[in-house]
């Protein structure tokens, strides 16, 4: 147990300094597309294109955060096959935390009091759900839920890549809810792989769970690139959080045999609902609100009336979290 809780909490500072990392290097390139009026970074709803996305992906910052999210992924596989999947997936997911305290340093977002007392709510929550936690159960299930899971994680990414690309700007939210959902089918995946122990590697390139991993995986990434792109990093975060965290613990329950403590039912099952409130209500008070482009004090010939002119100096992003521009 807690070899399984140490590797879990590795795993969240991987995924939790990746975010930001990622975060910084989809800003850069979506400041530098904005710099070059390009036509093609965004597509006709507003949402970033595949080609921006792409550039996104190849800034230094985005590159060593992928590096770290593999790293935290390793680390989250093995936490899978350790702890309870509501335990492991609400303790990967804490990251949040990370992420909203490296935020401030690389990001200049200011956390208001609303989103620092939800980041407490949600540390909460995961002590309760320590606490909690008893022996995970196995990952012996019939191969037909294997198919299940693959099918599950095509239509998750399929449909809510084309979802996403549909709405556009609009769709930060659910496009990290998505993301989630993609890592949570990842983390069932890993739980539930055949051909690991004892390692057998026909079984394990004949496990449809193994493709089901690598849809969900490769799929909620971009998803999460993208969130990261159009929304604010902790919003984004927390939608992700609620996503990885509640279908992988109630399935841990209800098909792989998870458990809690004898007697602290009860326990698990407040600190469950606590994280998972608090997580979106930091995607609720981490979501930016638009503000007004001000006019610099002392210059009303920059931006006079009728002129068709914008201040050159106005920064196009606020501090919450920067958009690509529509």
């Amino acid at each position: 147990m807690i070899i399984g809780l140490l590797t879990a909490v590795a795993a969240s500072a991987c995924y939790g300094t990746g975010s930001v990392l990622q975060a910084v290097g989809s800003r850069k390139s979506a400041r530098q597309e904005a710099a070059a009026a390009s036509t093609t970074g965004v597509t006709q709803h507003g949402g970033p294109s595949l080609s921006s996305t792409a550039k996104a992906a190849v800034t230094w910052e985005f590159m060593v955060g992928t590096v770290l999210d593999f790293i935290g992924f390793g680390l989250g596989a093995l936490a899978a096959r350790l702890l309870p999947l509501f335990l492991s997936q609400t303790v990967i997911s804490a990251n949040l935390v990370i992420t909203a305290v490296l935020s401030i340093k690389l990001l200049g977002i200011r956390l208001t009091r609303p989103e620092w007392a939800s980041i407490a709510v949600v540390c909460s929550a995961l002590v309760l759900l320590a606490t909690a936690a008893g022996p995970e159960g196995g990952g012996d299930t019939p191969i037909a839920g294997h198919w299940w899971l693959l099918a599950a994680s095509v239509a998750v990414i399929g449909g809510g890549t084309l979802i996403v690309r549909l709405l556009g700007a609009r769709a930060a939210i659910l496009a990290g809810l998505l993301s989630g959902l993609g890592f949570g089918a990842l983390g069932i995946g890993v739980r539930v792989l055949n051909g690991v122990g004892p390692f057998s590697l026909s079984s394990l390139l004949t496990d449809p769970a193994l493709y089901a991993i690598l849809v969900a995986g490769i799929g909620g990434m971009y998803l999460h690139t993208v969130a990261l792109q159009i929304g604010s990093v902790n919003g984004a975060t927390a939608a992700l959080v609620v996503g990885e965290t509640v279908v992988p613990g109630i399935l841990g329950v209800l098909w792989l045999g998870d458990s809690s403590r004898p007697g602290f039912a009860w326990v698990a099952v407040l600190g469950f609902v606590v994280a998972v409130a608090g997580a979106v209500a930091v995607a609720w008070f981490g979501e930016p609100e638009p503000e007004a482009a001000p006019t610099p004090a002392g210059d009303t010939q920059s931006s006079a009336p009728g002129d068709g002119t914008e201040p050159a100096d106005q920064p196009p992003h606020s501090l919450a979290g920067d958009r690509v521009p529509s």
